[in-house]
């Protein structure tokens, strides 16, 4: 190893415990039953227990592993076996002022994995663990190395990418191609083959090395705006607007894209029963790529398992294989698809294909209809298999994986899940109240607003200042972590809210560096989504329109749930309009890759 990289990790080993360590801890008396012990350890999701006697004297520690082989002896009995029958003991721990260095030293001549950690008076006030310490290693190295920051790497998981893209690009252009409507399979096509040629390039003039959290940032944000950019080449080409300046038909075309890929879904087209049914596809499908999220995907299908640590930067919750997870997931939402289709065919006897644009445009959230009157008409299991498509869409993808791999469903998973249908239930309720809209649709509303989907059944113009304010909070709020949902989202509110009691200065510095961080990007996004969308706001109402309308429309657009008050049409000016597509991506991304990028304590 060089000197350039053994000073850095220097740094790290040369850090006090206190920085790294976990607050957080169970303590148990050695007379509790292992059944309610684990008990215990499931509910507050820990792998150990600080063993006590009556004296609060630690006196061992008992894992997950020692309840496994115990569980293991043929003569246990699980109801009768106390924790100082299998605990651990003496004690083996560090001072908190010790350096990570000398903890890795003692887990190392122990054989263990983990320390307590004690304070001046010597009693317990944390844990730290060797999987922590190695982190941070890994992070420093991946940080440190100048091939995660050439461009050449980038360019070559770019090309990955974008070719990725071109493929995938191929399905709406086959099936314009079967159903003889020449112009639209002519445009995807060509935006197909100039994805695959560029990714060829960007390939050739790569090099092939897994990205760090900073680098994969830049890759990201990279690919969503050649995304974007081509996929503009179909509207330009099919252009759908009608008779439109060249300035007029891009504006539109980009807006449209990013309309699209971001799944904000808000539309140009008052009659989209115009449209070609497979440029209808095209509209959803390009929602339905978005929304999943693919380049992470593609990530998944070139690097080992350990090479996609910094990937996890961008997902919440603790998923422990993230190939493996993205693979059913794609498979699982493939198999949602389809079965939200014939629904919608069984009960609306409609087109086909257009069954198949809904339901990729609810499950990613999007919101685009291939016909304006479709929400006129709606029956009432229809409502509902809308809004259980849209609910499917905003739900963590580790839940869908859950349902596949029971075991990995975890508590701080349902307790995500459970928050959110809270609030999606009093906002339901709250809505009904405030408004003398008919009830299914103010349900549809709600659920189309907490999802961020933004399906409009209804005039928003007309139903009050303090409804709208209520749909204003929802779309910011947004769905659940590692979803296809949009908005500020769930578990970052959960971070914040379970930290609280260490915003004091003094109790701040024994929070984890990891989890410090958390929480910055946590209060960060909660700064920047509402206020984000203000210059856009201004620059609209700058137009001539109410400045209240502009920035729940901008709103609309940044947390891609793309719910309007009409201000957003073909009528605006281009300049607008691609001021609010750029605002969709910068939504779609989270805002926070910008923050990964550009500010280097969120990735050092």
């Amino acid at each position: 190893m060089s000197h350039a990289n053994q000073n850095p990790i220097r740094g790290i080993l040369d850090r006090d415990v206190s920085q790294h360590m976990n607050t957080t801890f169970l303590k148990l008396l050695d007379s509790t039953l292992m059944t309610v012990a684990c008990g215990v350890m499931q509910k507050n999701d820990k792998d150990e227990i600080i063993v006590v006697n009556n004296n609060d004297t630690p006196i061992g520690i008992v894992t997950d592993q020692d309840i496994l082989q115990k569980i293991g002896e043929a003569h246990a009995n699980p109801n009768k076996t106390r924790l100082e029958d299998i605990m651990t003991f003496p004690l083996v721990g560090v001072k908190h002022d010790d350096t990570l260095s000398k903890a890795l030293n003692i887990m190392r001549n122990n054989n263990l994995k983990k320390l307590v950690v004690t304070g001046q008076d010597d009693k317990i006030i944390g844990m730290i663990y060797h999987r922590t310490i190695t982190s941070l290693i890994q992070q420093k190295v991946a940080s440190t190395s100048s091939t995660n920051y050439s461009l050449r790497a980038i360019l070559w998981n770019l090309g990955t990418v974008t070719q990725f893209a071109g493929v995938l690009m191929l399905i709406p252009s086959i099936l314009a191609t079967i159903l003889n409507e020449t112009e639209v399979a002519t445009g995807v096509f060509l935006m197909s083959a100039l994805l695959l040629i560029t990714g060829f390039f960007l390939n050739a003039y790569g090099d092939k090395h897994p990205l760090n959290l900073r680098g994969s940032a830049i890759m990201v944000l990279a690919s969503f705006f050649i995304l974007v950019l081509f996929g503009t080449i179909p509207y330009l080409y099919v252009s759908p607007y009608g008779q439109s300046s060249f300035a007029d038909l891009f504006a539109n075309s980009f807006f449209s894209s990013a309309s699209s890929f971001t799944t904000a879904g808000v539309t140009l087209f008052s009659t989209p029963e115009d449209l070609p049914d497979s440029f209808t596809f095209y509209r959803s499908f390009s929602q339905f790529v978005g929304g999943l999220s693919f380049i992470y995907l593609i990530m998944t299908a070139f690097y080992p398992e350990s090479k996609l640590v910094t990937m996890r930067g961008f997902i919440s919750g603790k998923i422990p294989k993230l190939r493996e997870l993205f693979a059913t997931i794609t498979i699982v939402f493939s198999i949602y698809a389809v079965i939200i289709a014939m629904l919608m065919f069984y009960f609306g006897e409609r087109n086909i294909v257009d069954d198949f644009s809904i339901a990729m445009s609810v499950l990613s959230t999007g919101g685009f209809m291939p016909d304006s009157a479709i929400l006129e008409t709606l029956t009432l299991p229809e409502y509902f298999v809308l809004m259980g498509g849209m609910i499917l869409g905003t739900l963590p993808f580790g839940l869908h994986y859950a349902f596949v791999r029971k075991k990995f469903m975890s508590i701080k998973l349902t307790h995500e899940v459970g928050i959110y249908f809270a609030i999606l239930a009093g906002s339901i309720l709250l809505f009904i109240v405030l408004t003398d809209i008919r009830e299914i649709d103010s349900v549809f509303t709600v659920v189309a607003t907490s999802t961020t989907a933004g399906t409009q059944i209804i005039d928003l113009g007309g139903i009050g200042s303090t409804p709208m304010i209520l749909l204003l909070v929802l779309m910011l709020i947004g769905g659940c972590g590692f979803s296809t949902a949009g908005g500020i989202k769930i578990f970052r509110l959960q971070q914040i809210y379970q930290f609280r009691k260490y915003f004091k200065k003094t109790k701040w510095q024994k929070i984890p560096s990891h989890d410090r961080k958390e929480i910055w990007v946590a209060l960060i996004l909660m700064v920047l989504f509402p206020t984000a969308p203000i210059p856009v706001a201004y620059h609209l109402s700058n137009q001539g329109y109410d400045f209240s309308d502009s920035y729940f429309e901008s709103v609309g657009a940044i947390t891609t749930a793309g719910l309007g008050v009409g201000i957003i049409d073909i009528d605006l000016d281009a300049f607008s309009k691609i001021l609010v597509g750029f605002l969709m991506i910068l939504g779609r991304l989270e805002i926070i890759l910008l923050a990964y990028i550009f500010v280097p304590k969120l990735v050092s």
